[in-house]
């Protein structure tokens, strides 16, 4: 019983942290659950089904404040989804221990670029040029212009490494956005990260649970904290400076970096 308390007070720390920054924390949910004696399976099953309910809550709270871009959702998400497919299918070709140093660099990379200067967020609403390959997406006044000619190469390459390894994508989602989608606001960024996020989830979950390893006794009190941290977290980062933000960014990044090298080189010596 303390455990799943001890638990639910962790989870909604990592709940409230990796809403912040547009992550999800699945990684985090997994091992908080592992650790207090949950089986791997259904600790994977209720990993995706908080990381769900939390990525909705804080959805919504960005939604409300209009910090969802729904056209680069559905590009990037649907681009993402599809590299990410290959990706996944392609991974056999890497082991175990390759595939987590790839994350780890992949992690350093990711965050390292957040902290590099980016002039602007977007142009003003009364620009209308219009140019063949470049989406102009209207934000709360703002038009931010989309070159797809460099955004869907390094998207679909992005989602190949993120389905490879494995991760929800919530780490390489915002970079992405912020510096390839031409200066998407951050706190766009985080929000439409937020639903491509939830979007994964659900499918993880519906996987898990077509295979009964949902047991909604765990599941659903901790969906609730889950739920508290999500917009809890949605209002700390639209409050919250992007350069603070990005920051934030970076160095949970690196953080999540150091312990997958780690977690690699421990298994490796066990070998």
């Amino acid at each position: 019983m303390w455990n799943l308390v001890i638990a639910g007070a962790l989870i909604l720390i990592v709940a409230v942290s990796m809403t912040m920054v547009g992550k999800g924390g699945g990684n985090f949910y997994v091992v908080i659950l592992a650790l207090s004696g949950v089986p791997m399976y259904q600790a994977a099953a209720t990993s995706q089904f908080i990381l769900f309910t939390a990525s909705l809550a804080s959805m919504f709270v960005f939604h409300r404040n209009k910090a969802v871009s729904w056209p680069l959702a559905f590009i990037i998400g649907g681009s993402t989804a599809l590299a990410a497919l290959t990706g996944g299918f392609f991974s056999h070709l890497f082991s175990g221990f390759a595939l987590k140093l790839i994350f780890a660099a992949l992690l350093i990379v990711a965050g390292g670029v957040m902290l590099l200067p980016v002039a602007g967020g977007g142009k003003k609403a009364r620009e209308k040029t219009k140019t063949f390959g470049v989406l102009t997406v209207k934000l709360d006044g703002l038009r931010v212009r989309v070159n797809l000619w460099i955004a869907l190469p390094v998207t679909l390459l992005t989602g190949f490494a993120v389905g490879m390894v494995g991760a929800s994508g919530g780490s390489f989602l915002v970079p992405l956005m912020v510096l390839v989608c031409c200066t998407v606001p951050m706190h766009v960024a985080v929000g439409t990260a937020s639903s491509l996020i939830a979007a994964t989830a659900f499918m993880g979950f519906l996987g898990h649970a077509a295979r009964g390893d949902f047991h909604p006794g765990i599941a659903v009190p901790l969906a609730v904290v889950t739920i508290v941290g999500g917009v809890i977290g949605g209002h700390f980062a639209l409050k919250t400076k992007p350069k603070s933000l990005k920051r934030l960014f970076a160095y949970t990044n690196w953080l999540a970096a150091l312990l997958m090298v780690y977690n690699a080189l421990r298994l490796q010596d066990l070998l």
